[in-house]
């Protein structure tokens, strides 16, 4: 059986990972059956998670898992798009990744009191007399990789106002409608689906989480897939 290799459930989310929870819905809109098993990022392919073993099969990323998933099974996460559809698609799943996902990792990492609700718990297994160390070290690597990405070098309002546009931007797409481009989800939804409900979670306070709570379709679509894809926890928050 396929194994998908997961940080596990935290914070009220199925994942603190966006990624790893994309993973996870896509192969539940492919119906692969599959497992989960908290994974070692020291293990990992790429020193991150998600990855799956597939029989013997390791994929590392979840752009890789999706396509993977694509291969072998030929599952078409994107049937009965037109081609313009399946490009905006694309372009709004790179958008959540490689946009969105930044400011969440800024927010979550680099402000005090964020850090000490949510990333801080994730050392508790670092032996207590180096724990402060190491945590600083992460912290920084961090903060350096935000800043050589780009998102550190905004300031609160600069990035505000990015935050309004990009979260404008998806509501608009999304509208009325059910899911992204229609009555069916298709490979942009896991992904948004995702990123939208973890810039949600109550515990973390950050501007994005306010701009999207302002848009009451956007908060009924993570409510909506959220009880579809995982209703045992939907009904524990209920």
């Amino acid at each position: 059986m396929l194994t998908l290799y997961t940080f596990g459930p935290a914070f009220g989310l199925p994942d603190p990972s966006p990624f790893v929870t994309k993973s996870e819905v896509l192969l539940k809109m492919a119906g692969v059956p599959y497992q989960t098993k908290t994974g070692n990022l020291r293990r990992a392919p790429k020193g991150k998670l998600p990855y799956i073993d597939d029989d013997g099969e390791i994929v590392a990323d979840s752009t890789l898992i999706r396509f993977h998933i694509e291969r072998k099974y030929g599952f078409d996460f994107d049937a009965g798009l037109t081609p313009a559809e399946r490009g905006a698609a694309w372009a709004v799943d790179k958008m959540f990744e490689d946009h969105f996902y930044w400011i969440v990792v800024r927010a979550r990492w680099c402000e005090d009191e964020n850090f000490a609700r949510g990333p801080a718990n994730f050392f508790k297994a670092v032996p207590a007399p180096v724990r402060p160390l190491v945590t600083r070290m992460v912290r920084k690597q961090v903060s350096r990789t935000l800043f050589g990405q780009g998102t550190s070098r905004y300031s609160n309002a600069e990035l505000a106002a990015i935050v309004e546009r990009g979260v404008q931007s998806v509501a608009d797409l999304l509208g009325d409608k059910p899911y992204l481009f229609g009555d069916k989800p298709c490979g942009a939804d896991a992904t948004a689906f995702a990123f939208v409900g973890s810039a949600l979670c109550p515990l973390f306070e950050m501007p994005m989480r306010h701009v999207i709570a302002r848009h009451a379709n956007l908060v009924a679509y993570a409510e909506r897939l959220g009880r579809h894809y995982y209703p045992e926890l939907a009904a524990r928050a209920a």
